[in-house]
């Protein structure tokens, strides 16, 4: 009963929170936010008695929220700006979805003035669809005027921003896909990577091809294009320059390591004896026995194979228009291969478990100085993808 009691207790502060929240937006001219919480909570149960403020609300912050809301779209509609057809398209479309978000929990009752709240809903079908052909129009010639008259990169990235939209909107729009398409082309970035070596060390193909995969990249510049192979038919912006400037192999070591332990361990038993030297017994007759004990030493010899790769590189950012250097970042990489195994001269039992689990290993072939490269070069990777995906050529 209690705790009955309590949940109900719970409920009711929970749904007063949630009331003056939704008040506090409505006073604070934010109709929106009251009435995405109004409307979220009649729709789990709209004729509940405690949700009756949420409808009073919801009410309320329609009725301001659509007066302000078409106040602003007559006004612009009266200015006659062209540039203004996308607001008042989008206005009229919120205005028309807001009414399809309340209109299937009407009606909507108010018991103590034994009537349903009242929504003024009007049919703005005819005047979406008039604004849209307008803002198509407008869209489409201006977008095509920026196309075809750029004079920059940032002209057609604003020219495909526009036809994007248009296409959003209006889908199959004339000719909108292929003059998207020819704005994306010339409004990217095209950047030429290429690769040096200066050590005395070969690098891997496999690492080379690796590092010049962009496609793995997960790069989120939607304007830049990264060419490895570089085409004859693109007039390059910029250039990233890889170089391989160091590249050191550690000589194959094994180091040893002896260590001399010794352990108290159970060494069988044996009978305990009375006073006349015969094996005493307990109260039930058996023979009395204690445990015997002995230290035992054991010689452990560990070996630790070792090798060792360090990679040193720069990244550097060049601008072929201007021929200047952007940037120049550089890049370390190192990775070390340890094996670890062991063997022993004396009694095992001395050892502890992590020194015994060693003995079942043993000695493997050192990686070749290629595997080494290569496997050094899987941080690099990581780097730089990193670092390219910081740098902004825009």
């Amino acid at each position: 009963m209690k705790k009955l009691l309590l949940f109900a207790v719970a409920s009711i502060l929970v749904a007063c929170g949630g009331v003056k929240k939704t008040q506090r937006a409505l006073n604070s001219g934010n109709y929106l936010t009251a009435m995405n919480r109004a409307i979220n909570n009649l729709q789990n149960n709209k004729t509940r008695k405690g949700n009756q403020d949420y409808v009073y609300l919801l009410e309320e912050a329609f009725a301001k929220h659509s007066t302000r809301e078409l106040e602003r779209i007559h006004f612009l509609e009266k200015d006659g700006n062209p540039a203004n057809l996308q607001v008042i398209y989008e206005g009229y479309s919120s205005l028309k979805r807001l009414q399809e978000r309340i209109q299937p929990l009407l009606p909507l009752p108010l018991y103590d003035e034994d009537r349903n709240a009242r929504f003024n809903f009007s049919n703005y079908n005819t005047v979406i669809l008039e604004t849209k052909n307008e803002l198509a129009t407008y869209l489409y010639d201006n977008a095509s005027n920026l196309l075809d008259n750029a004079s920059n990169k940032n002209d057609y990235r604003r020219a495909y921003e526009e036809f994007q939209y248009l296409e959003e909107i209006d889908p199959g729009y004339g000719d909108v896909a292929q003059k998207m398409q020819n704005a994306y082309e010339k409004g990217l970035d095209y950047v030429k990577v290429q690769l040096s070596n200066t050590t005395q060390q070969v690098i891997p193909g496999r690492l080379e091809q690796e590092l010049l995969d962009f496609n793995t990249y997960g790069l989120n510049d939607f304007w830049t294009q990264f060419h490895p192979k570089p085409l004859q038919n693109i007039n390059y912006d910029f250039a990233m320059q890889l170089d391989f400037n160091q590249i050191n192999i550690s000589p194959e070591r094994v180091n040893e390591r002896q260590i001399i332990k010794e352990k108290v361990v159970k060494d069988g038993f044996e009978y305990v004896l009375d006073n006349n030297g015969n094996v005493a017994k307990d109260s039930l007759g058996n023979d009395i026995k204690v445990d015997r004990f002995k230290t035992v030493s054991c010689n452990f010899y560990e070996f630790t194979q070792v090798k060792a790769a360090q990679i040193g590189a720069k990244v550097s950012f060049t601008d072929l228009r201007s021929g200047q250097l952007i940037n120049s970042y550089p890049l370390s990489s190192e990775f070390i291969f340890e094996h670890i195994y062991a063997n022993f001269e004396g009694d095992k039992r001395a050892l502890d478990n992590d020194l015994v689990a060693l003995l079942d290993l043993a000695a493997v072939p050192f990686p070749s100085n290629e595997q080494m490269i290569y496997d050094a070069g899987e941080d690099l990777k990581t780097r730089l993808k990193a670092l390219v995906n910081r740098h902004h050529f825009n």
